[in-house]
């Protein structure tokens, strides 16, 4: 029998606030560590993070590295909600397809860094973010009957 965090039975409620507390949380903690590289790399590090755009080089503002992370972890997690109502192998999915969308990113940072520093602060933020959000999401998906 499987039971909430008081020992009682676990109600299928209380599973899904369970995982959207977990969900919301690994969010908003991948948006924290990647917003702690930033500043490690810029605050403690010296570094300025820039980016090419069509006009320059234009810096990395940590308001922007926040709303990415933000937005992409939400993405995460309406596909995870999607797949979980679609497929009886949301995770093993999902997973899948999350690794292959950081791996594809990670060539953002590689052409569109200015700098080395500039380049490994940027791939740094990437997998920072991956690596908090693929297995917390992840984790404790619902499974179809």
């Amino acid at each position: 029998m499987i039971t909430d965090t008081t020992g009682r039975p676990a109600t299928t409620a209380s599973c899904v606030a369970a995982r959207r507390r977990t969900r919301a949380l690994a969010v908003l903690a991948a948006t924290a560590a990647t917003h702690t590289v930033w500043y490690a790399a810029t605050g403690l590090a010296g570094i300025d993070v820039e980016v090419r755009s069509g006009t320059g080089p234009q810096p990395l503002a940590p308001g922007a590295v926040a709303v990415a992370t933000l937005l992409a972890g939400l993405a995460g997690w309406a596909l995870l909600a999607l797949l979980e109502r679609r497929t009886r192998r949301a995770r093993g999915v999902w997973t899948a397809v999350a690794v292959a969308v950081l791996l594809v990113s990670l060539a953002g940072p590689v052409t569109e860094g200015v700098g080395t520093a500039s380049t490994a602060t940027l791939l740094a933020l990437h997998l920072v973010a991956g690596a908090v959000l693929i297995p917390v999401l992840g984790r404790g998906g619902a499974r179809r009957p």
